[in-house]
């Protein structure tokens, strides 16, 4: 066999390669991702887009049609499903596994622009890459408030998504930070029906309130040689809502504060979570795709540990951590990898014990190894990940690279026993039983 003569006759480059194969799979062994199990989900994006108040059958006709219409004929997307529910609407869309998901992105966001007009107190739609905020979560993390705190913690979740989420967001790998079981504070514009009808104010005008608020840009202005840059600045501060002119009556301006009341409250309780049977929200984190989940957790939790110090202890809060993927993975990656060595182990064992030999033992020895370095360059070169599906995977090829180093070397041992040179028998040893190894395989 030409690779068993070139072999034998370059021992001094195939020591070298070995060494290289050893060298660039400990790399490789480093720099695999660590995670459960390998990612299998398609590419996702996420639409969602917010309608307080709204029945479902009003976010389909007025909300999901139009969203629907921007997508249709989009390239690359394998599958589009939207769900309208009470308040809400969302449009998941999966492409294909080649899709470049950022150009994907700005494609979504172009469609979207060419949404003719949403209803007036409908929130703006949020996109979010890989699905939905509880999907694939590797973390989840309970806030309570310490024992002299007796602010309830549904008030504190502005403060969360302004100072917690966005700090947790920061750390390398992580797609998302998500906060829910609190109350967000909101302006809460109350009219009076009676008031509005006295005054002769159109109901049509109230309604459009909303939407006035809100800076617009007007485009440019040739003035010479000179190009100005018109805005419209109708944003108004809650505290001066009240000034706000509804409309006119006789010379007079009829303000918002004549025929309305206005406050800041927060938002209707749409749900309640308990951590060992007292009232919390929950923070989750969202990872990126490919990422080690090792690594992360680990950068997580010291994050955690800076911020319960920085920001959760002078907000009188504490975060516990109630759910962490790594502990699974750990112990399933733990559970594969054992079985992989003490089967190695007990071969060699098994081995030595028939031969009574420690050099053919030790050469047994070494070439599970080397083979097992040279998988793992193969998957770090493919962009694979170490799970427990590629561990099992190479626990089974593991034995068949045993089996076949225990035939060859019997094979070449009785050669030897036979009179024959080490070389000799070790080229005559491979080429007879290379074939049936092959097939076998």
């Amino acid at each position: 066999m030409k690779l068993t003569d070139a072999s034998l006759s370059n021992r001094v480059a195939v020591m070298v390669a070995i060494i290289l194969v050893a060298i660039f799979g400990y790399i490789s062994l480093n720099r695999l991702p660590i995670q459960m199990a390998p990612n299998v989900e398609r590419p996702t994006i996420n639409i969602s887009t917010s309608w307080p108040g709204a029945a479902p059958e009003e976010v389909e006709s007025e909300i999901l049609e139009l969203q629907e219409n921007v997508f249709r004929g989009m390239p690359g997307v394998e599958r589009m499903s939207a769900t309208a529910s009470y308040s809400s609407a969302s449009i998941d869309m999966e492409f294909d596994a080649d899709v470049d998901m950022q150009r994907a992105l700005l494609e979504v966001i172009n469609r979207l622009n060419q949404v003719p007009a949403y209803p007036v107190d409908a929130n703006e739609p949020t996109l979010r890459i890989g699905g939905r905020s509880f999907a694939n979560a590797i973390a989840w993390f309970a806030i309570r408030p310490t024992e002299d705190n007796q602010r309830p913690i549904v008030t504190y979740q502005d403060f969360i998504n302004d100072s917690v989420l966005p700090k947790l967001e920061q750390i390398n790998g992580v797609s998302s930070a998500n906060a829910v079981g609190g109350r967000a504070y909101e302006v809460r514009i109350s009219y009076d029906p009676y008031q509005a009808a006295a005054l002769g104010v159109d109901l049509t005008r109230l309604a459009a309130v909303g939407g006035n608020f809100s800076n617009t840009s007007m485009g440019t202005k040739d003035v010479g040689k000179r190009k100005y840059t018109m805005r419209f600045e109708s944003k108004y501060d809650y505290q001066a809502l009240a000034d706000y002119v509804i409309d006119w009556r006789e010379g007079r301006p009829v303000y918002l504060k004549d025929i309305a009341t206005i406050d800041v409250v927060m938002q209707d309780p749409s749900g309640m979570i308990l951590q060992n049977g007292g009232p919390s929200i929950a923070a989750n984190i969202i990872p990126e795709a490919g990422v080690n989940l090792l690594d992360l957790m680990d950068d997580i939790k010291l994050k955690v540990i800076e911020l319960q110090e920085t920001v959760f202890t002078p907000a009188g809060l504490t975060i516990t951590q109630v759910y962490d993927e790594s502990i699974y993975t750990n112990g399933s990656i733990d559970m594969v990898r054992n079985n992989l060595v003490l089967g190695m182990l007990l071969a060699i064992f098994i081995l030595w014990a028939f031969l009574r030999k420690k050099i053919p033992a030790l050469i047994v020895a070494l070439a599970i190894p080397i083979c097992l370095m040279g998988a793992f360059i193969m998957l770090d070169a493919f962009g694979r990940t170490l799970n427990i599906i590629s561990l099992a995977g190479l626990a089974f090829a593991t034995g068949m690279v045993l089996d076949a180093a225990i035939v060859v070397l019997e094979n070449i041992i009785r050669h030897r026993e036979m009179g024959k040179s080490a070389e000799e028998a070790a080229k005559i040893g491979s080429q007879q039983v290379w074939g049936a190894l092959l097939a076998s395989t």
